[in-house]
């Protein structure tokens, strides 16, 4: 009876004891936070825990390798550092982050029944300045084709390629490297010689850059034959004058070797050549001739000529005229023609007019007869021209 009493009366306070212990227990727990970090930055790991009662906290790496064991290091990883632990917060930190250490932490509170939660480390690599690869020469006439590489990047980059603010279509493709992604974009374009020195641009964005963007700046090399021109001063050339003839040149790549010749003869003997210029001093009339500049490259060869005539003192006919002598011809048999036709106008007009004349003078005559023979002959006028008539 008496056990029975006590039963009745302690049976109550026991299960509220047990039930307070049980929500004790029940009622600690931990949260782990995800984090995101640039690599080569520093990540923040925080474990937050609720109604700690002194239990054994423990963090482990992705590997499941224990890096700490209630504040105290565990692994010999001196990036890891452990810099806060209190009831509520405990937080390590790691620096030089790389893609290696991306994973789950495990935040794990040791009670009755362990707890743990796992905390996402993501670690972001932005692109480098992207490079450019040239597949195939440009050269005038054919196309060049140029490819832009982002060799790591998580997520992938986007490449574009822009020429003149304008962006040019090209083909993209990706391709894994472990946890990153190397991209490319392949253009196609033709080209001419005025392509040469074209700027183009090569841009990668990714979030990361936070709006801004990682440019590679790319100038076209079009090669093309060379071109000749050579210069050379105007007017009459006399004995005695100097000459310098320049011979321009173009080309990609610019010919280095330039020479100078005259046609069917040789260079005269005080005929200097200094680079592309070739100058010659007091002229004579050895120094005539047709000369000829040459220049090449892989890509083709080109000449021009001049023809120098040397005249005496007095002369006043000017090395290549300006005026064609067949021009002159046709304008002085023009002038000639027309000369012609005015005076053969000239001519008819005036046989013409005195023809006139001759027919009413005779027209005159033939009436004054007629009134002379009327009045001899004592008949009317009417009558002796009918007479004459008939």
């Amino acid at each position: 009876m008496a056990f029975s009493s006590f039963w009745k009366y302690c049976a109550p306070l026991s299960l509220l004891l047990l039930l307070s212990y049980s929500q004790t227990v029940r009622g600690q727990a931990v949260q782990a936070e995800n984090v995101t970090v640039l690599e080569g930055g520093t990540a923040q790991i925080s474990c937050r825990l609720q109604n700690y009662d002194g239990s054994i906290v423990v963090i482990q790496n992705p590997r499941r390798q224990t890096l700490f064991f209630n504040g105290t290091r565990a692994l010999k990883d001196d990036r890891f550092q452990m810099v806060l632990f209190t009831p509520r917060l405990v937080r390590i930190t790691l620096t030089n982050v790389s893609v290696s250490d991306e994973g789950g932490y495990f935040c794990q509170l040791y009670t009755d029944d362990t707890h743990h939660q796992v905390a996402t480390l993501s670690v972001v690599v932005p692109p480098e300045v992207p490079t450019v690869e040239v597949k195939t020469e440009a050269v005038e006439g054919g196309e060049v084709e140029l490819t832009c590489v982002s060799l790591r990047s998580k997520p992938p980059a986007t490449l574009r390629w822009v020429r003149d603010r304008r962006e040019i279509a090209g083909v993209i493709s990706q391709q894994e490297n472990g946890k990153t992604v190397s991209v490319s974009n392949t253009i196609r374009i033709p080209v001419e010689r005025k392509d040469n020195g074209a700027a183009l641009s090569c841009e990668a964005s990714h979030p990361a850059l936070v709006g801004q963007k990682r440019v590679r700046h790319y100038s076209l090399d079009v090669h093309f034959a060379p071109t000749v021109k050579i210069i050379h001063p105007q007017g009459i050339l006399r004995e005695g004058d100097s000459l310098s003839l320049t011979c321009s040149v173009t080309g990609n790549p610019l010919p280095r070797d330039i020479q100078w010749s005259r046609v069917n003869d040789t260079l005269p003997e005080r005929a200097e050549k200094t680079g592309n210029i070739l100058h010659m001093s007091r002229l004579s009339q050895s120094h005539n001739g047709t000369y000829l500049c040459q220049a090449h490259n892989n890509y083709g060869r080109a000449a021009d000529h001049y023809t120098l005539l040397v005249y005496d003192p007095g002369a006043v006919v000017e090395t290549h005229s300006a005026v064609p002598y067949a021009v002159i011809g046709g304008i002085l048999a023009l002038l000639v023609f027309t000369v012609i036709c005015v005076l053969i106008v000239t001519i008819w007009c005036s046989v013409r007019q005195k023809g006139s004349y001759l027919t009413h003078e005779a027209s005159g005559l033939d009436e004054h007869g007629e009134v002379q023979e009327a009045f001899l002959n004592g008949n009317d006028a009417s009558q002796g021209k009918k007479e004459y008539l008939l």
